[in-house]
């Protein structure tokens, strides 16, 4: 199956994550504030969509709280209303079983009802939110999304009229997506990433690349993300394969070897460097929102 490099590249920044820790890099926004500002940067840089997660403006530590969802959202559409939001869901996915008794949770557990990890989704509406379909191990701890959450999580999402974007970790989860498209939980063309660089998920290289792009269904749309040192050799194959691109301190924190990226907008410029050097054009939001297939424009929280 060939694709050529899409006319126009959507690039998305990743603001701050949920497993970058604020000891790896002084820039990692962590206020509300400081994450809304860091997405407007990343946007002035040429980002067309902004990935949002939240954290406790105290310990920088990850957060689901819905107030600190609704500041940022509120912020950055203050002053820049066309910029695409996608909100995540993936915390409250993580087992770690205890040392003597692996059937109980352990310390750093987060799991938890499927509709507690949509709930900012049906409040706030954003134009998109992510939808893990991973269960795997990642470090000491395991990831869990079985199908049956996934649907009940899929359902709260089409309610809240929100684009899911489907992250794909290796490629059981894309026989997954299958499924889930042939039953119905899912409505085509799907949005979809390719997360690699997770040491027990797909690995980066320009075989697995092209191997997960062709076991997609024709019509899907792709981001190759690449964790780590392959964040921006991801840039490059993602293009080259007929993808749009992610950068961001979510995924990782260095510019080139040993040099911290300054800010989520410099590592946006690099990334748009490299698709206009392989004769890309970057996709301004309201393109993107046709190239994405978003219906509805600039959602805001419902009443």
């Amino acid at each position: 199956m060939m694709r050529s490099p899409l006319p126009k590249i959507v690039i998305t920044c990743a603001i701050t994550g949920n497993l970058t820790k604020p000891e790896q890099t002084p820039h990692l926004p962590i206020t509300p504030q400081q994450i809304a500002e860091s997405a407007l940067g990343a946007a002035e840089a040429g980002a067309a969509v902004v990935h949002i997660h939240v954290r406790d403006p105290q310990t920088g530590r990850p957060s689901m709280e819905l107030e600190l969802y609704s500041e940022v959202i509120e912020r950055i559409r203050a002053r820049n209303p066309e910029l695409i939001i996608n909100i995540t869901t993936g915390p409250g996915g993580r087992f770690v079983p205890s040392h003597d008794n692996p059937r109980i949770a352990g310390p750093g557990t987060t799991l938890m009802a499927p509709e507690r990890r949509v709930e900012h989704i049906a409040a706030l509406r954003p134009d998109i939110c992510t939808l893990d379909l991973n269960t795997m191990n990642s470090g000491g701890e395991v990831v869990i999304n079985t199908p049956a959450n996934i649907r009940r999580m899929a359902k709260v999402i089409a309610a809240a009229g929100v684009k899911p974007e489907i992250e794909l970790f290796d490629s059981g989860d894309i026989a997954l997506l299958r499924d889930l498209l042939d039953d119905g939980t899912l409505q085509g063309p799907v949005l979809t990433s390719f997360v690699l660089g997770v040491r027990y998920g797909f690995q980066p290289s320009p075989e697995t690349v092209l191997y997960a792009r062709n076991l997609l269904p024709m019509d899907a749309t792709f981001t190759a993300i690449g964790i780590g040192r392959s964040a921006f050799q991801m840039v490059a194959l993602s293009y080259l394969s007929g993808g749009h691109v992610r950068v961001g301190l979510e995924d990782a924190v260095y510019m080139d070897r040993g040099v911290l990226a300054p800010s989520n907008a410099a590592m946006v410029e690099k990334a748009r460097s490299i698709v206009e050097h392989l004769g890309g054009q970057i996709a301004e939001p309201g393109e993107a929102r046709a190239i994405l297939g978003l219906t509805n424009f600039a959602n805001t929280p419902s009443e």
